[in-house]
């Protein structure tokens, strides 16, 4: 062999055998490579992901007249995000209510109108029993010719007069009571349109549903708002997962609850504890995202990875590894 040709031929060599021994070798592959996942171990990988809620103004539309908080600021429940203009609605708010307050005074005026038909009833009813007494005397007196069949005649029309006049007078009374519940029922709705406006004139606040991170912020002031129109996302970051998926001939030997070791690329040494919350039911094939028909044909079982994230540390859409211990086959 030439000289040349064996320079060429040992490195060549050299460098095999290298390959050779770190492959072959576990402790040089773990100094080149790193530390393995262990037999009783799988380590899988997904991104991270969080709740997130994209915020709007519900039945109402106005400009925008308040707008706080830029993209990045974290807020607790119940902070004010942004606010619109609500003179048209406080408006509405004020002629409702005085509305409401007509609405009492007329139930006022029918319950007086009913109390005072009803104390004509009871003087009618005196009178008629008075016409009823005078008609009995009179009847009483033509048989001894004290009074005249005249007298007893006019005694008799009286009677009948102040009877139908009691009559006229309880039907009033029906009338009134009627008039009461139809103020009471105009009462209730007008009461239920001041409610109703409270309820929309509260909607001219937008407040945080929940504590978190504000990722976007989709409105400027002045910008008209409405049902749809998007305000701010806003993201959980105190609870976020891993969506991962596990092959099916190790789904038997994961369980509900197992604690996770997660770790990042963006902080590289760092353990995020994490335990599984959930494991689909149902096998499926593997997500089309990746892109070799031979591993998307693979059965997959969907898991999340519940991670604790007091920090905020964790991201939505950071790519993560999980490990989780395999359990005996048999259990």
């Amino acid at each position: 062999m030439s000289r040349r040709r064996l320079a060429v031929v040992a490195p060549l060599a050299v460098l095999l055998i290298a390959v050779a021994v770190v492959w072959l070798w576990p402790p040089a592959h773990r100094w080149v490579f790193g530390p393995g996942p262990e037999a009783n171990q799988i380590v899988v990988s997904g991104n991270i992901e969080a709740h997130q809620s994209v915020l709007s103004f519900s039945n109402v539309q106005a400009p925008i007249t308040e707008l706080p908080f830029d993209e990045g600021k974290s807020v607790t429940a119940g902070t004010v995000l942004a606010r619109v203009d609500d003179r048209v609605y406080a408006q509405q708010l004020a002629i409702d209510q005085a509305a409401w307050v007509a609405a009492q005074r007329q139930v006022t005026v029918a319950e007086s109108n009913l109390a005072a038909a009803r104390s004509t009833v009871a003087s009618d009813r005196l009178d008629l029993a008075e016409k009823q007494r005078d008609l009995a005397r009179d009847e009483a007196q033509l048989a001894s010719g004290a009074v005249s069949r005249q007298t007893v005649d006019l005694a008799q029309t009286a009677a009948g007069q102040s009877a139908a006049v009691l009559a006229r007078d309880q039907a009033l009374v029906r009338v009134a009571a009627d008039n009461i519940a139809l103020a009471q029922a105009n009462l209730e709705t007008a009461q239920s349109r001041v409610a109703l406006d409270r309820v929309t004139l509260s909607y001219t606040t937008l407040r945080a549903p929940f504590s978190g991170v504000l990722a976007v912020r989709q409105a400027e002031l002045g910008e008209l708002a409405g049902p749809g129109v998007a305000i701010f996302t806003l993201d959980d970051l105190d609870h976020v997962w891993l969506r991962a998926y596990v092959n099916e001939p190790d789904i038997g030997r994961i369980r509900l609850g197992e604690d996770a070791r997660v770790t990042t690329d963006a902080f590289p040494g760092q353990v995020f504890h994490g335990r599984i919350g959930f494991i689909a039911s149902q096998a499926e094939f593997t997500p089309k995202t990746v892109q070799t028909h031979a591993e998307r044909v693979t059965l997959v079982y969907r898991i999340r990875i519940d991670i604790d994230n007091p920090t905020h540390a964790l991201l939505p859409g950071m790519p993560a590894d999980a490990t989780l211990a395999l359990l005996p086959p048999s259990r």
